[in-house]
């Protein structure tokens, strides 16, 4: 039992240590408490194929050894967390990235290798799968952010530009990956302008949960399980976001009290989207955990 006394990030290292895989203690022993960040990339390690991708269920929802376009974009963020996202390892993701793009030459959400491997049922395997701003966004972001210059970005790029700035109607998931584009790419003035506009959609959609004592009375995107809902910090997990500028302070303070308030008394922070095979809620809580912590800290919270 963890002490009702003890500091959030108390609290949440015992969870860690409880639940987490090897993946969450490693990037939480580096944010946290001054562990190498050479560890956390060994334990990434154990992810990566030999096509350069990554699989192995490193996005909960995703089974299956072969590597997949969402697992990839979650080791990108890893290793931006870390300042490793460079070098001969992201020249390997790049030729992965290459190879399983679509004719638009960005990215799908699943690629039909999953096939035959367990996965969330919301996301369907087809042969012919579409271009997604829910892989391509984040991928082209990160590696955007970490001056990576490759071939496969350019027309990824402007598979994000045109995606984004076409949005006439949209869900939280799709906001998350184009703040993750737009968060990223060189041209500022462009993405400013298109956050900008994507800001006023999610506010006209009501998507993001801005008084959380009064969350029953925002809307469930379709499709979503019950009680999903997306709050400001969600959406601006750091001050320097451009989804940052669609809140008021007052809606910021809100939303870091409510993320604080969402710790629950094992230490850990909870999953609110639907649950559909045992692993996937024990293997997502800590990696929600490491990510709750690094928002109250990038906002100045006491942790």
């Amino acid at each position: 039992m963890v002490p009702t006394s003890a500091t959030p990030l108390s609290r949440a290292e015992h969870f860690v240590w409880l639940t987490a895989r090897v993946l969450e203690q490693r990037r939480f022993e580096h944010h946290f408490l001054g562990g190498d960040a050479d560890t956390v990339e060994t334990a990434l390690d154990a992810y990566r194929n030999s096509d350069g991708g990554y699989g192995h269920a490193l996005e909960p929802d995703l089974r299956g050894p072969v590597s997949q376009p969402l697992h990839t974009a979650t080791a990108l963020r890893v290793l931006d967390g870390i300042g490793r996202c460079g070098g001969q390892r992201v020249e390997r993701v790049c030729r992965y990235l290459t190879g399983v793009s679509t004719r638009e030459g960005a990215l799908p959400a699943l690629h039909p290798s999953l096939r035959g491997y367990p996965s969330a049922p919301w996301i369907p395997v087809v042969d012919d799968p579409p271009s997604d701003l829910l892989a391509t966004g984040p991928v082209v972001g990160t590696l955007h952010r970490n001056d990576v210059w490759h071939a496969w970005l350019f027309r990824a790029t402007d598979f994000c530009w045109a995606t984004v700035e076409g949005l006439e109607t949209t869900h939280p998931y799709e906001v998350h990956a184009a703040v993750a584009f737009l968060d990223g790419v060189p041209d500022r003035p462009r993405a400013e302008a298109a956050a900008e506009r994507l800001g006023r959609l999610v506010r006209e959609q009501r998507l993001a949960v801005t008084d959380p004592e009064r969350e029953a009375e925002f809307p469930v995107a379709e499709g979503y399980a019950p009680g999903e809902y997306h709050y400001v910090t969600d959406f601006a997990r750091e001050p320097g976001s451009l989804a940052r500028r669609w809140f008021t302070d007052e809606e910021m303070a809100r939303g870091l009290d409510a993320l604080a308030a969402r710790q629950c008394e094992d230490g850990g922070w909870p999953v609110n989207w639907r649950l559909w095979a045992p692993g996937t809620e024990l293997e997502s809580r800590p990696r929600l955990t490491v990510e709750a912590l690094l928002t109250l800290r990038a906002y100045g919270r006491a942790i």
